[in-house]
């Protein structure tokens, strides 16, 4: 893997993990809004990186050329889904949002929930940046060293 590669997979990291805080922290400013449905991100990895995935690529990397795989990995963003939790029913027969009985829905966000998934996200978030910057640090190295 080159170091432009590990930058590449860093960046596009942090892209995804950005949006992932920013639905998080969605979730928690909606916690007391009627009728709001959670909104959970999906992250996928960029390749098959099962085990079936692997021995498919060796199969026909290893045995046919005799070179071991590269499988560059990294994350994507793949949108959102709506968590299918029902939020509690509140009698407020006043409120716009009411239904033919009264009724509205609460949110469905769990605010601790969200909380724990913003941390890890920014946990994750500050892992790959400290992974760009640790490849940035290595190609200003690779510089000196080819200038000495």
């Amino acid at each position: 893997m080159s170091i432009m590669e590990a930058i590449n997979i860093g960046a596009n990291a942090l892209k995804t993990h950005g949006l992932r805080l920013d639905i998080h922290a969605k979730n928690i400013a909606n916690v007391d809004t009627p009728n709001y449905v959670r909104k959970i991100p999906v992250l996928n990895a960029t390749e098959d990186i099962s085990f079936q995935g692997v021995m498919n690529v060796m199969k026909e990397d290893v045995f046919g050329s005799g070179t071991l795989p590269y499988l560059q990995g990294g994350v994507v963003f793949n949108g959102c889904v709506e968590d299918p939790t029902i939020g509690e029913r509140i009698y407020a027969p006043g409120h716009p949002d009411a239904d033919a009985n009264g009724y509205i829905r609460s949110s469905n966000v769990n605010a601790m929930v969200d909380m724990a998934d913003a941390i890890m996200a920014q946990r994750a978030y500050e892992a790959n940046l400290a992974l760009v910057n640790i490849s940035r640090s290595m190609a200003a190295k690779a510089v000196e060293i080819g200038r000495g």
